[in-house]
């Protein structure tokens, strides 16, 4: 009896598993959407999405519904690590976009924040496109450090109790809210719309008809600005 209560329940579970694999296949292309735009050549889309769908397998495999948190929510990070693990392995960033980052790290150090594009090509001769190009390339391959890589982002002192990260928190919320209203219109809308809405760069990109290419672009640069403004007031 025992031997057939384990047997129907690694069906159910094999049975939960496909189901949430064939529901949040488009999950993969969201998220996708999500980080990247229009790809630039050395970037192999469809690599890319099948690494995708092995994470989303890998989170069908392991959720546990009786915990009671969304698929969505469990499957995301392995989903979108799945699919930062293909693109650093199989699509390195070309010599050139490491050049160009060299020179702005380089001249990042001792500038003011905000930090923008415009500053950035002022102070390395390269053209705001460039610099752009450069940003939105080490954000989609270093999402969690491509900022603090900046000589002018010094990390905050570290807090020595829970009161004082707490704190530190609630103050970066409401910096972090402050310098948005601060950005220009259409860089405002895109962070609102990327962050808040949940919509992919195309979604974007048609509401301010802009191509997939500038609305990456643009939020690298609007995530650039509010990383060194934050940054700096709370160190």
């Amino acid at each position: 009896m025992h031997s057939a209560v384990k047997a129907y329940k690694k069906v159910c579970k094999a049975d939960l598993r496909d189901r949430l694999i064939l529901e949040h296949l488009y999950y993969v292309k969201h998220i996708l959407g999500k980080m990247l735009g229009t790809l630039p050549e050395y970037v192999d889309q469809e690599n890319l999405e099948s690494a995708g769908i092995l994470g989303l397998v890998e989170a069908a495999g392991q959720f546990d519904p009786d915990r009671e948190t969304a698929f969505t929510t469990f499957a995301y990070q392995r989903i979108r690590g799945a699919i930062l693990d293909e693109l650093r392995r199989n699509c390195p960033v070309p010599q050139a976009i490491l050049q160009h980052w060299a020179q702005i790290r380089t001249a990042s150090v001792h500038m003011t924040p905000p930090l923008t594009a415009e500053k950035l090509s002022a102070a390395t001769g390269l053209s705001v496109k460039e610099v752009e190009e450069c940003l939105a390339a080490m954000r989609l391959t270093r999402p969690e450090s491509w900022a603090e890589e900046l000589g002018e982002l010094p990390l905050p002192a570290e807090r020595t109790t829970r009161v004082d990260a707490d704190s530190h928190r609630d103050d970066e919320k409401r910096l972090l809210a402050d310098a948005i209203e601060q950005l220009p219109d259409k860089m405002r809308l895109a962070v609102t719309m990327y962050y808040k809405d949940d919509m992919t760069m195309k979604e974007i990109g048609a509401v301010l008809n802009l191509s997939e290419s500038r609305v990456s672009r643009l939020l690298a640069s609007a995530e650039l600005q509010l990383k060194s403004i934050v940054r700096r007031r709370v160190s």
